[in-house]
């Protein structure tokens, strides 16, 4: 068996003058999100052997927040083809994830984060909220046979719920 978490980026500030989107750093109130979830998750003993994460500079901001509250130490591989990425190319890489790593961690965008919820799960969920992380369980022993609807969520939770 696998499990996944699938994250959202925590809140960023708007574009500002010459900064790209890529650029976009989280705000004071991202910072509290990914603190406070951070928390959450190491309250619910959620544990990643492996952390694959956008190299947008919000996301990786959120996987050191997410990490320092969760005492994590182990690998984080940021990548580039899962910003602003379509479904395929998440799927993709949730596919090549090393198999000796049973509890990933992906940290991305919306909609592709949510779409890659609904595609794993029968839940449907329309617009994953900052820093939310959606735990989901998968009947399978290598992560290349991941397909549509193999996925059992076990919690969505985010900031405002607590």
């Amino acid at each position: 068996m696998k499990t996944i978490y699938l994250i959202r980026h925590a809140e960023a500030s708007s574009t500002k003058a010459n900064e790209s989107d890529f650029q976009r750093q989280l705000n004071q109130h991202g910072r509290k999100e990914a603190s406070l979830i951070g928390k959450k998750l190491k309250e619910m003993n959620a544990n990643f052997d492996f952390i694959i994460c956008s190299s947008a500079t919000r996301t990786k901001e959120t996987s050191k927040i997410l990490s320092q509250e969760m005492s994590y130490s182990n690998i984080i591989l940021f990548e580039e083809k899962i910003y602003e990425a379509p479904l395929s190319n998440l799927i993709q890489a949730v596919n090549q994830l090393p198999n000796q790593f049973n509890n990933v961690a992906v940290i991305a965008h919306n909609p592709s984060i949510s779409y890659l919820a609904n595609y794993l799960t029968d839940i449907y969920i329309a617009n994953m909220p900052t820093c939310g992380v959606v735990k989901i369980e998968l009947e399978i022993n290598n992560w290349n046979e991941v397909i549509e609807g193999i996925g059992l969520q076990k919690f969505f939770i985010y900031p405002k719920m607590f």
